[in-house]
């Protein structure tokens, strides 16, 4: 079975073609293959497929075989590997998740994809849509108790659930502690991906994440929209900021006139190769 495997800003994911090859076990091939000691070594997998609604389809399985709705890196890696691979001389395409179908503007430089701008939709602040059991609507700057220290959140979803953290010296948290705290607590029915978030200017603000499924990763697209809506909701930023990640930066912008979430980043392609023995069931 051959893959590519890419990154957008250093959140990684092995790529499979499946106009070409053939997945019977997407859960368990993605356990496999984001292993960093004896698999490919990714934040997880990512299958591009044919769609009756869109250009693509795009199918994201975290590191612990679990489905994932959306993933804003992924997508724009997605992007440009049709185009790269010749399965679209379109500049401009559209790609079917679970999180909805979303629309692409490749950048093109020497025959290859080098930049990616990504409408990401609409956010969902209904607690109910997100999901988070809150009364609250929109949930935000409310108070949450985890592991005996209250936080305050503000909850976004964008095709998958956020919960935005804003504190100080976010680079001394010891994300690997708290993360899993905030991912499995029980105000968040389906898990939830955690931002928390260094407000650095009206323009600018610093991110880690920690993934539902994949802990804490370089990079999350749709972290860093969510956490863009929940900035202008808190009146800390301006609506179009730079996301400072541990792998990069992205260009957010909520255009609150037509209530859409941009998205604008680079992909890279890192290597291709065959998978000779993988697991199958």
């Amino acid at each position: 079975m051959k893959f590519t495997k890419m990154h957008g800003i250093g959140n990684d994911y092995v790529y499979i073609d499946c106009f070409r090859e053939e997945v019977k076990n997407p859960e368990t091939l993605a356990k496999f293959v984001s292993n960093r000691n004896f698999g490919v070594g990714s934040d997880g997998l990512i299958l591009i497929r044919p769609s009756d609604k869109a250009d693509f389809r795009m199918e994201i399985y975290n590191s612990d075989g679990s489905q994932a709705e959306m993933c804003g890196n992924g997508i724009r890696c997605v992007g440009k590997y049709v185009y790269d691979n010749g399965l679209t001389d379109k500049t401009e395409i559209t790609v079917d998740t679970l999180g909805g179908v979303k629309r692409l503007q490749l950048t093109v430089e020497d025959g290859k994809v080098s930049l990616v701008r990504v409408n990401m939709g609409e956010p969902v602040l209904e607690p109910k849509k997100i999901p988070v059991r809150y009364e609250e609507n929109p949930v935000v700057n409310v108070p949450i108790n985890v592991n005996g220290k209250e936080y305050h959140i503000s909850c976004v979803s964008m095709g998958n659930p956020h919960a935005v953290v804003f504190m100080n010296h976010v680079k001394d948290l010891d994300i690997r502690m708290i993360g899993p705290c905030f991912e499995n607590h029980p105000r968040f029915p389906k898990r939830i991906n955690t931002e928390f978030v260094e407000v650095i200017d009206r323009k600018n603000v610093n991110m880690r994440v920690w993934e539902r499924g994949s802990e804490e990763t370089l990079a999350c697209g749709t972290g860093a929209c969510a956490v863009t809506v929940a900035c202008v909701l808190n009146d800390k930023t301006d609506n179009q900021i730079t996301v400072h990640l541990l792998g990069g930066d992205l260009q957010i912008e909520w255009d609150r006139e037509s209530n859409q979430v941009y998205m604008t980043g680079p992909a890279t392609t890192v290597f291709t190769g065959e998978l000779y023995e993988f697991p199958e069931e």
